[in-house]
């Protein structure tokens, strides 16, 4: 039996400094004319990538890749965000933008782990935030709709009161906290129920399940936003460029249960005649960390800026396409 939401562990990072050949196709390199932000050509490499290899991580490499961009991805044993002394190093003292994709992002594991968690989600965060301030540096680093309790009724807007239910939630939460008093130039972007071909994640896992059992039940009173990495590094790239600062929100459109999300791998995967997807309530699959039943964060901010996100279902059609084995 499939319960909800489905988090990898802590965040790890690649290694060395890659580039990429010239490409000529202008859909890799969309900009926003005459914007006040960082321009991502080759004036601003190296890039750091902190948490590389991670699911995000990838996405975004990969899109600095095409843009020809020369990335950083120093290791965990060179750049870790559990180690204060790390971290000023890996930044350097010239270094123009920083994206931080590595976080403790067990949400169970962290309720029995909450001061390794806060660690590096919160107190690391703040010492990387020192450090881009320290250099003259924009760091863009990534939040979570866990930290919000759950109990609205409509999206959260990005300068909405924190109030998270779990200990991952209040790890994150002391991450925004530490990144807004540090005083640098900063982009935190929340996002939501992540999902990407590679790495651990629901789609996946609800995918291979459905080929291996032929009835699932996931939970149907858990609403929020998927959204596709993939996506939310194209959607992080142009924020950066648009000159966006503070809190954004970047999901795919729409908004699902776990369920419905579940019913529609199942579907695009051609396996709705051999695995039945039943929906069930939380409380029939308790989790060691309390979940919010409502967690749709308000796109308008960001939508603003870039347009219309596509609708989880179009991003979600592209990703089971290519989904690893």
């Amino acid at each position: 039996m499939l319960t909800t939401a489905l988090r990898g562990s802590r965040g790890a990072c690649g290694t060395g400094n890659l580039s990429v050949t010239r490409r000529n196709d202008s859909t890799l390199r969309p900009r926003l004319a005459d914007t006040p932000g960082v321009k991502l050509d080759h004036s601003v490499s190296p890039v750091l990538v902190i948490g590389a290899r991670g699911m995000l991580g990838r996405a975004v490499v990969s899109r600095l890749l095409e843009r020809e961009i020369v990335v950083d991805t120093p290791p965990l044993a060179t750049l870790d965000l559990a180690k204060d002394d790390t971290i000023a190093l890996g930044v350097g003292a010239r270094r123009r933008l920083v994206i931080n994709c590595a976080a403790y992002t067990d949400v169970d594991g962290a309720e029995a782990s909450e001061e390794l968690a806060t660690t590096i989600n919160g107190h690391g965060v703040s010492v990387l935030a020192g450090a881009c301030r320290n250099a003259g540096a924009l760091l863009v680093t990534y939040s979570t709709d866990y930290v919000f309790n759950g109990a609205a009724a409509t999206p959260y807007q990005t300068d909405q009161a924190l109030d998270p239910l779990n200990a991952y939630g209040r790890s994150k939460a002391a991450g925004e906290r530490a990144l807004a008093a540090a005083g640098g130039e900063s982009l935190n972007i929340r996002t939501s129920w992540l999902y990407a071909p590679w790495a651990k994640n629901f789609v996946r896992t609800i995918a291979a399940a459905a080929r291996a059992r032929p009835l699932l039940r996931v939970v149907h009173d858990q609403r929020g936003r998927p959204t596709s990495a993939e996506h939310l590094a194209r959607a992080s790239l142009r924020l950066i460029e648009a000159g966006a600062t503070g809190n954004h929100h970047v999901t795919d459109g729409g908004e699902c249960t776990w369920f419905e999300l579940a019913t529609e791998i199942v579907r695009l995967a051609g396996l709705a005649g051999q695995c039945k997807v039943e929906p069930c309530t939380t409380a029939e699959f308790p989790r060691l960390a309390k979940r919010p039943a409502y967690s749709v964060l308000d796109l308008s901010k960001t939508e603003a800026i870039l347009g219309p996100m596509p609708h989880w279902t179009q991003n979600l059609a592209d990703v089971m396409r290519r989904l690893e084995s």
